[in-house]
C-alpha cells in the first residue's frame, strides 16, 4: 500500500468531502480516502499495483473538483 496527499480545490462542505471520498473509494485498489475541506487536501491509501495517481486524479475531477 502507498499513501499520498493531493491538493483538491472546490470542497466547501461536508458533502463535498464525502463526494471526493466516495469517488475514490469506489475505485478498485483504493483502501481509504480522507478529505479535509479546511486544508484543501485528500489523503489516499491505495495499492499502486492496481491503481495509479492519474486515475485517482481523474476520479476527483469527474466528481466535480480540481486537483492542484
Amino acid at each position: 500500500m502507498q499513501n499520498i496527499e493531493l491538493k483538491v480545490s472546490g470542497m466547501t462542505c461536508g458533502g463535498c468531502e464525502r463526494s471526493v471520498q466516495n469517488a475514490l473509494t469506489s475505485r478498485a485498489g483504493v483502501k481509504s480516502a480522507k478529505a479535509d475541506r479546511t486544508a484543501g487536501v485528500v489523503a489516499i491509501e491505495f495499492d499502486p499495483a492496481v491503481i495509479q495517481r492519474p486515475v485517482l486524479e481523474k476520479a476527483i475531477t469527474e466528481a466535480g473538483f480540481q486537483v492542484a
